[in-house]
């Protein structure tokens, strides 16, 4: 019989509030600070790195290569894959981790996670973003916001909104009884697979799960393992306990089809492709029979965001929040601004606006501060953007306005590039593209009901989305018009850039189960309740008084 924990107390989660982002400008601390990491990192490079199955470093052998991607020829890191008989021990480690991290207090639990955000807001800050920027070519700014304040918010709201799930509690009790509910880590492990567009995720889709009792194997993109690795190496130093999160970089048929099939698999925590998301739910769906229960399916998936503008729109807060939301990044978010309408009463006016903005878009090497824009992450990412460039400057109804220029010599670089269609069904309009290309319709003012029930149905994506408008009839109108198109709806406001704690982020129809990441809503996904019902007084008689004569 195991020895019973001791509750001494109800404990309160210290107050939490968004991480404060640096603006590393020039002669600034920060940026000193991060220009040493970033130099640091580049002479310890290509590092080695390894699986951690059950807290141990294993090297099978079995080696790939992260390059970065603004200096293509230069290697990151050499990470070694986990072959099946690793996936495997990392299952069963896991597993055996199960119990003693089930039943470990959600006091500890929260402490970790606690740690684990003060240590990547100070500490490995920089690190972490010159990992961020060297691995998945972040400017400074952009890994500020990922790998250094959203991750840390992932970690701190993520306690104060499990704290808040905890709470929640049956309101009524019967004489004589006390109700309460208790939430369950799910019976098996959560298998993890995260992106390589934000550091700040693979922590969540590994962090949210195991915050709330369960155990994760977590498979890291390729173009990401370093980051991760730093990520791990964060929560490990936080004090997470060995095996509870199993960090296996690996080929995804193999290791997603070992843990898909396993009879534990309790959860999919996915951000990717709709493509590779929708296969895996096929398989899950493929392999019901051989589980102990009927696994939770959790994914964030594509997009083809919108930024519409009313008649009596802002027309520099639609060109500036334009630029930013289709450009940053090289538009691999998943929220990127990717078609745009706007009407042609502003049409000249915004379209001078873009192309001044657009003058002033600096692309180039990340570890050069001035550059607004880096490179796209790969090889067959840069071929894949390239080839709708090509379309259209082949095609009759679009005109590309800026940009429409590349290169690979060096880096897999990509000017930002605006075209303008007369066809508001093109490919670039409705195809997901993922890369720094936006597609911009003109249409009659007049007409604004009706392009409000274009823009609504015209994706199989609904994922973010943006309304500029002064009319605040016109915004209503708006609002309910694409209530469907969005999970996160902007206005006046560029459709990027959701805040954990103030836009909980995840969208419906292709993109997604629009759990919420940044919210209790996602920790629920997690658990499995137990509603328990003590009574204090015995039952003198089985019979009702409806039963008496």
């Amino acid at each position: 019989m195991s020895v019973p924990t001791a509750t001494l107390a109800t404990f309160k989660v210290p107050t939490v509030v968004n991480e404060p982002m640096k603006s590393y400008a020039p002669g600034s601390p920060e940026r000193t600070a991060l220009q040493t990491a970033l130099k640091e990192l580049r002479a310890q490079v290509p590092l080695d790195i390894p699986c951690i199955v059950n807290g141990q470093e294993v090297r099978t052998g079995i080696v790939e290569k992260q390059v970065m991607p603004h200096e293509h020829k230069t290697i990151l890191c050499n990470y070694h894959n986990a072959d099946e008989a690793l996936v495997t021990k990392a299952i069963d480690g896991a597993l055996a981790a199960k119990e003693h991290w089930e039943n470990t207090p959600f006091s500890d639990r929260a402490a970790i996670f606690l740690k684990a955000a003060d240590l990547v807001s100070t500490k490995y800050r920089y690190k972490v973003m010159a990992a961020t920027m060297l691995g998945q070519g972040k400017t400074a700014w952009q890994a500020e916001i990922d790998a250094a304040a959203e991750m840390a918010d992932f970690w701190r709201f993520g306690v104060k909104f499990a704290e808040e799930l905890y709470g929640v509690q049956p309101p009524q009790n019967s004489a004589g009884t006390w109700n309460r509910t208790e939430y369950r880590p799910l019976e098996g492990f959560v298998f993890a697979v995260s992106p390589f567009n934000f550091t700040a995720i693979g922590g969540n889709l590994a962090g949210a799960p195991v915050l709330m009792g369960n155990v994760c194997v977590w498979k890291p993109a390729p173009a990401a393992t370093y980051a991760a690795y730093v990520t791990y190496e964060i929560l490990r130093e936080a004090g997470l306990p060995a095996g509870v999160i199993q960090f296996i970089p690996g080929p995804a048929p193999e290791v997603v089809g070992q843990a898909l099939k396993h009879p534990e698999f309790a959860a999919l925590h996915f951000t990717g492709s709709t493509h590779v998301f929708r296969k895996l739910w096929k398989d899950i769906g493929n392999n019901i029979d051989n589980y102990k229960s009927y696994p939770r399916i959790v994914g964030e998936t594509g997009g083809k965001n919108f930024h519409m503008a009313h008649k009596t729109a802002s027309v520099n807060s639609v060109v500036q929040n334009t630029i930013r939301s289709a450009f940053e990044y090289q538009g691999q978010k998943c929220s990127a601004c990717s078609r745009a309408y706007f009407p042609d009463n502003l049409w000249p006016e915004i379209k001078a606006g873009l192309l001044k903005a657009h003058s002033r878009i600096e692309v180039g090497s990340v570890e050069d501060f001035k550059h607004f824009a880096g490179p796209v992450i790969t090889k067959p990412s840069f071929d894949k953007v390239k080839g709708y460039i090509d379309w259209a400057k082949s095609d009759s109804e679009s005109e590309i306005i800026a940009g429409g220029t590349y290169d690979d010599s060096k880096g897999y670089f990509i000017q930002p590039t605006i075209i303008v269609t007369t066809n508001p069904k093109s490919r670039t309009m409705t195809e997901e593209i993922f890369g720094p290309v936006v597609t911009i319709y003109v249409y009659k003012a007049e007409e604004y009901e009706k392009t409000l029930d274009l823009v609504a149905n015209s994706s199989a994506y609904a994922l973010t989305g943006s309304l500029f408008s002064q009319d605040r009839y016109a915004t209503i109108l708006g609002a309910n018009k694409l209530r469907h198109a969005a999970g996160n709806f902007y206005i006046n406001d560029k459709c990027t850039g959701a805040v954990v704690g103030q836009q909980p982020f995840g969208g419906g129809r292709a993109s997604g189960t629009n759990d919420k990441a940044g919210s209790a809503a996602i920790l629920s996904r997690f658990v499995s309740p137990r509603s328990i019902k003590e009574s204090f007084l015995d039952l003198e008689d089985f019979i009702y008084p409806s039963n008496l004569a």
